[in-house]
């Protein structure tokens, strides 16, 4: 599973690195590229890549987007690879609005081109953001407005993400136009989140714009955290092309607005260096550069520097006719050369400067700057004693503000409602899609593959816990299987044994036999010999014959004892060859015990002892050879019997012998604990109490194969058996079997 979450995400990062090396790709290289190719087909391709990332709103790159465009259409029609019906609409866009006679026709013929490429699905992002300096050139900021609207709300139902990018950009700059700044700002950022995801230069372009927009709203400290993040991104993706210079410029007029006039030069100095790496804008963004450097040094008093940096400027912005504003911002040459002059204390020409800076912010409607320009002009007749023209312009301002407080105090309750619109915009939106989600046949579909998914997820659960259960059984089988085997190994080793065992002790026992009853003949015939009077009264006979006697009586104790060891190493041979059967150990326990106990007062009918049951009633069956384990729970009370009863003997007045027997189930393991209060074992004895033919009773009275046959027998059922005890207190063996 984890291998497979890895490989999937892994795709999905190497189709985002795509997206951004698409549309991250250099305009020269893909025209190069286009240059060298032979085929139609690559040819076309890179020549849609080309047209993709090419930025209309230099008029340079228009100039070059037609014979591109009228290249694409010679190939296309060789290879028959697209439809370039909207690249011919965008090539008649294009040629008028180069001609500049017919704007309206053109941007006409630039809609039609954007609707084919959205009825394509191809996206154009770079197209719909160009489409803003035409707007401008008509002077249609209503129906810029309007169109951005309507698209926005279509890219979003189609989630087109890189158009919608598109639209939030130029919206931004619609809102910023009129003095909103509140719904400017969440334009752009807005399109900063959304570029993030392919373009990381025009998400940087965004942030930075958006900083510049709290900064004329006043929020700097917003201003320079947006900069910075903007600075970030360039940094970490190596950004060093025109994006460098529009964030320089505006970190520039931020210091501005921050008076510190050092870094503000700096910024604008580095902001002229940049401007010079672009051939298509070189001179364009050098005129921007100049008249912020020019602005710096008017902030620093220093009016002779800015003149000819001022002169530069007015030079390039007369032989390229340059508006007031443009993709850097605000291109403020009127109002600088207006500063310097009233610090020249020329004042008619200042009044000039501010005129016709008023009048092309109010031609091009940029909201924005008027009220600035008008303040200038106010303060100006007002310093130069000018009460009438102060007035005229002073009732201008204040209509002016008062139709932007009103939109300025709307957007301040819009800074509490602004989440509740995007959600009521959002909402409208998912109307949206689930009135085309009520079709009947698209409903019937989700429901069929919800079906059929629920089925399939029931199905493969279910064979999942089939396969589960059949891995458990195969399991167990395998367990009892290899037990199984265990138990012939132990069988036949067993077997094998006893039949060894059986063979020695065969031929064992009849000499043991004839010993016995030669040594009871013979000492048989000693008694006759003194009750005949066979035997002379001298000394030396009588010593000889009573030792001949003796000896004949130690021959066939031992002869007994020898008989009792084969007997024990049959009874050892026979053990664990018996069939294992679910027993209860309780009844199994009980039933020794008063055997043994049996067995104890028929040797010694004056023996009593108390005997107390500790059995765990809820224990399970265990599978176990009864008589084998038996034999072990009957050799245990045996041995605690004649502990207590030497012990008895050595303390006949206080003492109680006492015999417990418990059981109990613990995890995984049934324990049997039979425990006496005898005489005890030292630690020495506990070391070899299972070893064969070890025992601490006199010559006759064991054979020591008791507890080793009982250690055996435990071992064999995978059980262990082991001993505890405090001597002159107690002695208590444990015999522990798994479950």
């Amino acid at each position: 599973m984890k291998w497979i979450l890895g490989a999937l995400l892994l795709f999905l990062t190497s189709l985002v690195q795509a997206q951004h090396a698409y549309w991250a790709a250099p305009y020269d290289s893909l025209k190069q590229a286009a240059r060298r190719q032979t085929s139609d087909t690559a040819r076309v391709r890179t020549l849609v890549h080309l047209l993709d990332v090419t930025e209309l709103t230099e008029l340079r790159r228009r100039q070059d987007a037609v014979p591109l465009l009228n290249e694409l259409l010679r190939a296309n029609q060789r290879a028959q690879l697209l439809d370039d019906a909207p690249y011919r609409e965008l090539r008649s866009g294009l040629v008028l609005w180069l001609e500049g006679q017919q704007l309206g026709q053109a941007m006409e013929a630039m809609h039609r081109a954007v609707t084919l490429f959205d009825q394509a699905q191809h996206p154009v992002p770079r197209l719909l953001i160009d489409l803003a300096p035409l707007y401008n050139q008509l002077q249609q900021s209503e129906q810029r407005l309007t169109y951005f609207n309507q698209k926005l709300n279509e890219y979003q139902l189609h989630k087109n993400y890189q158009n919608l990018a598109a639209c939030y950009l130029v919206q931004g700059g619609s809102y910023r136009h009129r003095g909103d700044h509140n719904r400017a700002i969440s334009c752009y950022l807005h399109a900063a989140d959304l570029f993030a995801k392919f373009d990381h230069k025009l998400q940087a372009n965004e942030l930075i714009v958006a900083g510049s927009a709290y900064a004329d709203w006043g929020n700097n400290q917003k201003a320079l955290a947006y900069m910075q993040q903007a600075v970030e991104l360039e940094n970490r993706h190596h950004i060093n092309d025109l994006q460098r210079f529009y964030t320089l410029l505006a970190i520039s007029r931020l210091y501005v607005h921050y008076q510190d006039y050092a870094k503000a030069g700096q910024f604008a100095d580095q902001a002229l260096e940049f401007a010079k790496n672009s051939p298509a804008t070189k001179a364009e963004y050098t005129a921007y550069a100049l008249v912020q450097q020019s602005s710096v040094l008017l902030q620093l008093k220093q009016p002779q520097q800015a003149r000819p940096l001022l002169q530069r400027a007015q030079h390039i912005a007369d032989s390229l006719r340059m508006p007031i504003t443009g993709r850097p911002g605000e291109f403020a040459l009127d109002d600088t050369w207006a500063r310097y002059y009233e610090q020249q204390h020329d004042y008619d020409k200042a009044e000039i400067r501010w005129q016709q800076a008023y009048q092309k912010a109010t031609v091009a409607k940029y909201n924005m700057l008027r009220p600035q320009y008008l303040q200038q002009l106010i303060r100006l007749y007002d310093k130069q004693g000018q009460p009438a023209e102060a007035q005229v312009y002073t009732r201008i301002y204040l209509n002016l503000i008062d139709t932007m407080n009103v939109r300025q105090g709307a957007h301040h309750v819009a800074q509490y409602e602004g989440e509740r619109q995007e959600r009521t915009r959002l909402a409208q939106i998912a109307d949206l899609r689930q009135a085309q989600a009520v079709q009947a046949v698209r409903i019937q579909q989700r429901n069929t593959l919800l079906i059929v998914a629920g089925v399939a997820i029931v199905l493969i659960s279910g064979l999942g816990v089939l396969a589960y259960r059949q891995l458990q059984i195969k399991r167990r089988a395998l367990a009892q299987l290899r037990q199984a085997q265990n138990q012939l190994v132990q069988s036949e080793k067993w077997a094998f044994v006893g039949e060894l065992s059986a063979g020695i002790a065969h031929e064992l026992q009849n000499p043991l036999n004839f010993m016995k009853k030669f040594a009871e003949v013979s000492t048989t015939m000693v008694d006759g010999m003194h009750q005949q009077g066979q035997v002379s009264d001298t000394g030396l006979e009588q010593e000889i014959l009573q030792g001949l006697k003796q000896n004949l009586q130690e021959i066939s104790q031992h002869g007994m004892r020898a008989s009792s060891i084969i007997r024990g190493m049959l009874d050892h041979s026979r053990a664990g060859t018996g069939q294992r059967v679910a027993t209860d150990l309780n009844e199994l326990a009980t039933e020794n015990l008063h055997l043994a106990y049996e067995s104890q007062q028929a040797q010694q009918p004056q023996f009593k002892a108390r005997l107390s049951m500790e059995l765990a009633p809820d224990l399970p069956l265990v599978s176990v050879v009864p008589q084998d384990m038996g034999r072990v729970l009957l050799n245990l009370c045996t041995n605690a019997f004649y502990a207590v009863e030497q012990r008895r003997q050595a303390e006949p007045e206080t003492y109680v012998p006492t015999i417990s027997v418990s059981t109990r189930q613990q995890p995984g393991s049934i324990e049997i604990r039979v425990r006496d209060n005898g005489g005890g074992m030292t630690p020495e004895v506990q070391q070899k109490v299972f070893k064969p033919f070890f025992t601490t009773k006199p010559i006759g009275e064991g054979t020591g194969l008791g507890l080793s046959l009982s250690h055996d027998i435990v071992k064999a059922h995978g059980g262990t058996l082991l001993v505890e005890s405090r001597e002159g207190e107690y002695t208590e063996f444990v015999v522990q079997l798994p479950v």
